[in-house]
């Protein structure tokens, strides 16, 4: 098993909070459960999808994209973490910070069909703010 983690640099400085707003509610509408919390530079949404991919994706895992305004631009990560119950009241350091899971190859190839997807959806919604 390996760790699966993407990361990517938007240059330039970008709203936060709106790129934060709009790609919550596309997941919401693509049928994620999603939860997020944003801290003055530094934000972190995690997206669960349900039904036949229960099997698959382990309930208590999520995708993760954490965000990080830096001088370079904005930073995102995107890998497999646990799911945080009350994430709004926890640090969102902590998470960040904490390494991603490691993950077997079905979640794996599964995982990256859907990264690459709301990675290009990521894409037009930075690339518009």
């Amino acid at each position: 098993m390996g760790v699966f983690k993407k990361e990517k640099i938007y240059p330039g400085q970008h709203n936060l909070q709106t790129i934060i707003q709009e790609f919550t509610q596309y997941l919401q509408n693509d049928g994620w459960k999603v939860q997020q919390k944003t801290e003055g530079n530094i934000a972190i949404i995690q997206a669960q999808k349900g039904g036949i991919l229960r099997d698959i994706f382990a309930a208590d895992r999520a995708l993760q994209f954490s965000f990080e305004q830096t001088p370079e631009g904005l930073k995102v990560t995107v890998g497999i973490g646990k799911w945080v119950q009350n994430l709004a009241v926890t640090a969102v350091e902590a998470i960040i910070y904490l390494p991603l899971l490691a993950v077997d190859i079905p979640e794996m190839l599964w995982t990256q069909h859907v990264e690459s997807k709301l990675m290009k959806e990521l894409d037009r919604i930075v690339s518009s703010t």
